[in-house]
């Protein structure tokens, strides 16, 4: 059997045009069983897309020209099948199977799109042929929006240009009636746009809505929840039934009465748990019973109050900060019972990255206050540590005692610590 470029010869007949093009791989190896008797072979070979780096990967695009041959194959019995690697050649001049609208481009650019940022983020959009990156504009202009801004929605979120204006329109509808303002609307999607945007199902937000609602949410719980975690409405209703279905069957596996008014604390508490995962939440909540050793009672109390707050975090930043925490306090003569009871009454500590955490106790410890004190007052973490050492040098000049006086004064809101070093001075 032998091989040339451009026609080849099998078993010295020529096959005459047989050429494929492929845009991706220099060749593609064929299966070609070969039996003891002449065989007549007709090839017919049309457009078609095949995987030229195998069907498993099936990213490749291969081109074939439309071609009709006949070859006569002679050749020993063979049972097995045999593979021949038909040559091949890059592609001479064929155009880029998917381009992208120059027209499209132009009009972005002429709004001010950064075209770069949305080719980086969503490709595939600027190689559409219909558009509506016009009605866009005309539409949140007519709600108060600059261009400006409309440009930055559309280089942060391409995808909002492939919306109609009917659509706009029943979606701001539906926003409307629970947020009743569309400047607030207008800074949802400034803030993430993809909420906005990123889903084409009006049928799934009022599904959304209903089912909230149905969850005994008052207008204010869904307002919030609308302005703080918009994706609780573009999810699938199916996404949001599975994870009040798994807070309901854990409540009852807990013995707890009253699920309803448990699943709707823990979603007023927490607003980001329903765009997390079951398996996530699952997870914080076994940690937290197996960590601290809590009973059922004493874990449904606790994810009735603070507990709650932290369900939406990493697990493995959970773990990572509860060991931190042990690792810091305990060379200090803190017990693990103390150290757990310490982050039980203020469970937002796990928030605190392991740095944030030693730098903040190192500045207290600098200044004289004594672990036990820290311990009593969880929350002096709240404020940022630039900020503690700024009142800790405020009230040393003033002459004020730690030990005496307590480490609460630290934690207080802007507005009261004035207030009360004025006091104090």
């Amino acid at each position: 059997m032998t091989w040339g470029r451009g026609p080849f010869a099998v078993a010295n007949d020529w096959v005459e045009d047989l050429m494929y093009y492929s845009a991706m791989s220099d060749d593609f190896i064929m299966l070609i069983p070969i039996t003891q008797r002449y065989m007549e072979i007709e090839i017919s070979l049309c457009w078609c897309k095949m995987a030229a780096r195998g069907l498993v990967q099936g990213t490749a695009t291969l081109l074939l020209d439309s071609v009709r041959c006949s070859c006569l194959l002679r050749e020993r019995t063979l049972l097995n099948t045999v593979a021949c690697r038909f040559f091949s050649r890059p592609p001479r001049a064929i155009k880029k199977l998917s381009k992208e609208n120059s027209s499209l481009l132009d009009n972005l650019i002429n709004i001010g799109v950064d075209v770069q940022s949305a080719r980086k983020r969503q490709p595939g959009v600027l190689k559409k042929m219909i558009t509506y990156e016009d009605g866009l504009i005309g539409f949140l202009q007519a709600k108060g929006a600059s261009k400006v801004f409309v440009a930055g929605i559309i280089s942060r979120y391409p995808r909002s240009i492939t919306r109609t204006v009917e659509h706009l329109e029943k979606k701001w509808e539906i926003w409307h009636g629970i947020l009743k303002c569309d400047s607030t609307i207008l800074n949802v999607l400034e803030r993430s746009p993809e909420a906005f945007f990123r889903s084409s199902s009006i049928a799934n937000l009022e599904k959304n809505v209903t089912f909230l609602s149905s969850l005994g949410l008052t207008p204010t719980d869904l307002a919030r929840l609308l302005t703080k975690a918009p994706r609780t409405f573009s999810n699938r209703m199916e996404l949001n039934q599975q994870m009040v279905d798994y807070l309901h069957d854990m409540h009852v596996s807990l013995g707890g009465e009253n699920t309803e008014e448990f699943v709707k604390q823990i979603l007023t508490k927490n607003i980001f748990v329903l765009i997390q995962s079951v398996k996530r939440v699952k997870a914080n909540i076994e940690f937290l019973q197996a960590s601290f050793r809590l009973t059922d009672r004493e874990l449904l109390t606790l994810l009735q109050g603070q507990g709650a707050e932290i369900l939406d975090l990493c697990h493995m930043y959970i773990k990572r900060n509860f060991r931190s925490i042990h690792q810091k306090l305990l060379p200090l003569g803190c017990s693990d019972e103390e150290i757990n009871s310490f982050i039980l009454r203020y469970p937002a500590l796990l928030y605190l990255s392991p740095k944030n955490f030693t730098d903040k106790i190192d500045c207290l410890l600098k200044t004289g206050i004594e672990v036990k004190q820290i311990l009593e007052k969880p929350r002096v973490f709240d404020v940022s540590i630039s900020t503690m050492a700024s009142r800790i040098a405020r009230l040393q000049q003033i002459g004020y005692n730690f030990q005496s006086a307590g480490v609460g004064i630290l934690d207080l809101s802007k507005t009261r610590f004035e207030a009360k070093f004025e006091k104090l001075q």
